[in-house]
């Protein structure tokens, strides 16, 4: 496996070695011991997937403290643009985003911290999508901001949006209880 920084402090790329062969490939997503030497949180005890069809935007989501998370989010079949914005009071990145195409073909993980919205958008006819998150899911503590506040290209006019996702307060509106707190650096 394979660490690269997003440029937003606690996100990486994971780039997981592939093996293939005439069958098709294989991956390994999560490795307790490879993720100690980088410093990264490696317990999940909640894993969920999405199917999307195209247009479809998911986000952009989090969950407030006490409860907020590390996710780790990849896609096992199709392509997505993910996106990740940066609402830690204090950060260098405060109000920022960055986003990656993650699909099937590329494997790419992405690995993002606490205090940082997700969200992405379906560019393949569908798309299956894996979410593994280090705390258990609070409806109470379930929230987002507007999909399009923070100035990101979603490559459409026109996503497929939720009502959940249509009636979350602009990034400029949204208080943020989100602190940033200088990170380990990784061992690597």
């Amino acid at each position: 496996m394979q660490l690269s920084k997003t440029g937003i402090k606690g996100c990486y790329i994971i780039t997981p070695n592939i093996l293939k062969d005439k069958r098709g490939h294989f991956v390994k997503t999560l490795h307790e011991d490879i993720f100690n030497s980088y410093g990264l949180h490696n317990n999940f005890p909640e894993e969920y997937y999405s199917k999307s069809k195209k247009n479809v935007l998911r986000g952009l989501h989090f969950h407030v403290p006490p409860h907020d998370h590390i996710k780790m989010v990849y896609c096992v079949f199709g392509r997505i643009i993910d996106a990740i914005v940066d609402l830690r009071i204090g950060s260098s990145t405060y109000g920022e985003y960055r986003t990656f195409e993650i699909s099937d073909k590329n494997t790419k993980i992405l690995y993002i911290a606490k205090g940082i919205a997700h969200g992405f958008l379906t560019l393949s006819p569908e798309a299956i999508v894996i979410y593994k998150v280090s705390s258990t899911y609070s409806p109470n503590h379930d929230t987002g901001i507007l999909w399009n506040s923070v100035g990101i290209p979603w490559q459409t006019e026109k996503p497929i949006l939720s009502e959940r996702d249509k009636n979350f307060p602009v990034f400029q509106n949204f208080d943020s209880p989100f602190k940033y707190k200088e990170a380990v650096p990784c061992a690597r």
